[in-house]
């Protein structure tokens, strides 16, 4: 089946590089070269200083796929295959999946976690997070009554890209308890994993916690870093790898070179670039907040516990769409409306990641 265009992509490659603020950008002020060099050990310079710009192991670097095994408390480095974020999600719903099969996705969510399996000929069931008073929740009931005889893959997001949401690790295991139950796949995009609010919160990674978990992880948000187009799926189910890297041989066969390196370096120093995250996001939030908290009529405000977004509700007298081309046009400002996500309540995502967030927030007032 043909795949549906991807309206989020889409709206940034129209406005991203010609708007003045992104208000909605959903990764952290990116990393320097210089600084990321200046982080790394005489070994890992030693790499990066010599290396040669040729083909690389399709499977990924092995220094980097041990470090990233060193990410989790139960996946080898044989366990883990290195790839493009977005290259991962096609790689692994195209070898798990075949039409007919039914698909249980997380709503709102980043289009590909649906649209691949819905491309592919699956009926994807969205899951939907609903808000309350005191934030975002999760209907465990309602995700429940979601599966049936033909359900082959769950899709989470947590920490939740746009909501912010986290679960508990009670919920947590809830999740995986009816996977389990249901004898299917989860699907785990842990690609805001290390940015909780509060460290304690942190949950293990699926792929630890269940055998037939899959994490999505990379170097794009947390790490600040989405330059270098590395990201990760680590999975504990034997024959997962080898089915994925048969596949990849028809996308890009292989990682580049300099990127890997980079990695490496960062997967190193990760506590530290975390910290680095964690301090641009942490005021954000605080800004953030107060803004929409100083106009009740027309912002309410849902908080998140994770992540580098947020997803408040629009009250105003103006069509969120029409009210964010306003902006665009007159100020500059690019924010992305929830239809982005084919969310039908008219919501918004502010990005606490960049260093400009004050400045796009008083453009906007």
């Amino acid at each position: 089946m043909p795949i549906a265009p991807f309206k989020l992509e889409r709206y940034f490659a129209l406005y991203e590089f010609k708007a003045r603020y992104l208000l909605s950008a959903s990764d952290v002020e990116s990393l320097a070269l210089s600084e990321l060099l200046e982080m790394a050990a005489p070994d890992s310079r030693a790499l990066w200083d010599g290396l040669g710009l040729g083909y690389t192991e399709s499977q990924g670097h092995p220094l980097l796929r041990a470090e990233i095994a060193r990410q989790y408390s139960r996946i080898t480095p044989e366990q883990v295959l290195v790839a493009a974020p977005e290259e991962a999600i096609f790689v692994a719903m195209q070898t798990l999946l075949n039409p007919g099969d039914e698909v249980i996705v997380i709503s709102p969510a980043y289009q590909s976690l649906a649209e691949i399996a819905r491309s592919i000929g699956c009926r994807v069931v969205p899951w939907s997070i609903q808000p309350g008073p005191d934030g975002w929740r999760l209907d465990l009931a309602a995700l429940e009554r979601s599966f049936s005889p033909h359900t082959r893959l769950l899709v989470i997001n947590f920490p939740h890209n746009p909501t912010g949401l986290l679960p508990s690790r009670t919920e947590l295991d809830a999740i995986l308890e009816l996977a389990r139950r249901h004898n299917c796949y989860v699907f785990s995009d842990e690609m805001y994993r290390g940015l909780e609010h509060d460290p304690a919160m942190r949950l293990p990674a699926v792929c630890d916690l269940y055998e037939k978990g899959i994490s999505l992880s990379g170097m794009s948000k947390t790490f600040a870093l989405a330059g270098l187009r590395i990201g990760w799926l680590a999975a504990r189910e034997p024959g997962l790898v080898e089915r994925w890297l048969t596949f990849k041989d028809y996308t890009t066969i292989c990682s580049s070179a300099p990127s890997e390196i980079l990695a490496l370096i960062a997967l190193q120093n990760a506590g530290r670039i975390i910290q680095r995250s964690l301090e641009i996001i942490r005021p954000n939030l605080a800004l953030a907040q107060a803004f929409c908290q100083r106009r009740p009529q027309q912002v309410e405000w849902l908080a998140p516990q994770a992540g580098s977004t947020v997803f408040p509700r629009w009250l105003g007298p103006v069509p969120l769409e029409q009210f964010c081309q306003q902006v665009l046009e007159q100020h500059g400002v690019m924010i992305v409306p929830g239809g982005m996500f084919d969310y039908p309540a008219s919501h918004f995502r502010i990005g606490l990641g960049r260093k400009n967030l004050a400045e796009a927030l008083q453009q906007l007032e």
